[in-house]
């Protein structure tokens, strides 16, 4: 079965340039807000989103996201709101593909079954579960694919040659590379070590390899993408965010823009890779 996400790599590909994927989190720094910067960000030059599931305890993410995820806890955001946004969204956008990226409390909690059955009816089209790993398979992931949806694994620069075929087993839509040992926004990536560890992860699979963490500037993003089939930001466009928002965090007229107008130049940046490979 093809998903959006498949159809979105394959019309990538056919153009020569890498994917531009960007990270927000849901209902931060409030629902309604969030939902226009969802839709701010195709229009920008998104090519996936990734939507964070927010909270309490993100293990692998940086201050930045932990505060956006308990800025969206606050604001009353829950995993079943994060699909009602999605559902929102569909209705003004049935192609730009759609992950939802955080932990698998909050689906536990929820019933795997009925939240692969609400994830699909919404029009989510990928997971990302950072921690779940492969041997825990039959928990989620098996199940996700039966229901049609990808599942999205992290690479990371400590994933061998022996351990990446187990990693890369049930995995569906794109390779999430971490390019940095660490949580989310810590250090920059680095595009000759990214370029080596993707050509190696390519050895074993066929799948696109987007490549996230570490990536804030327009420049560092067509860097990436030059090496790989992805260029991942999701801290920059959160500190983007917050960085509008007023003296006691809520929203204000500049918030929507200045997540926009950050995507339009990180996606002029990876769209820039294409022209340099031409």
């Amino acid at each position: 079965m093809t998903t959006r996400i498949d159809t979105r790599f394959a019309e990538l590909k056919s153009q020569g340039r890498a994917a531009f994927v960007t990270y927000v989190m849901a209902g931060d720094p409030d629902i309604t807000t969030s939902l226009n910067i969802v839709k701010a960000l195709p229009k920008a030059g998104a090519d996936v989103i990734e939507l964070g599931i927010p909270f309490t305890d993100p293990m692998a993410d940086g201050p930045s996201i932990q505060a956006a995820g308990l800025r969206a806890l606050k604001a009353g955001m829950t995993l079943k709101k994060t699909l009602d946004l999605v559902r929102d969204f569909r209705k003004d956008d049935n192609v730009t593909p759609l992950v939802l990226m955080g932990y698998y409390n909050p689906i536990y909690i929820y019933g795997v079954d009925k939240f692969l059955a609400d994830a699909k009816s919404a029009g989510v089209d990928g997971l990302i579960i950072v921690d779940l790993p492969p041997e825990e398979d039959n928990e989620l992931c098996i199940p996700a694919l039966k229901a049609g949806l990808n599942f999205i694994r992290l690479a990371t620069p400590t994933t061998d040659d022996k351990r990446l075929p187990a990693v890369l087993a049930n995995t569906s839509g794109f390779v999430y590379y971490v390019s940095i040992a660490g949580i989310t926004g810590a250090a920059a990536a680095d595009a000759n070590v990214v370029g080596e560890a993707v050509a190696r992860i390519k050895r074993h699979t066929k799948l696109p390899i987007c490549v996230g963490f570490g990536i804030r500037t327009p420049e560092a993003a067509r860097a990436i993408a030059e090496k790989a089939d992805g260029s991942v930001v999701g801290t920059a466009l959160v500190d983007a965010l917050k960085n509008s928002l007023d003296a006691e965090g809520r929203v204000t007229a500049k918030t929507v823009n200045a997540v926009a107008e950050l995507t339009a130049a990180l996606a002029q940046g990876v769209k820039g890779a294409q022209q340099a490979a031409e």
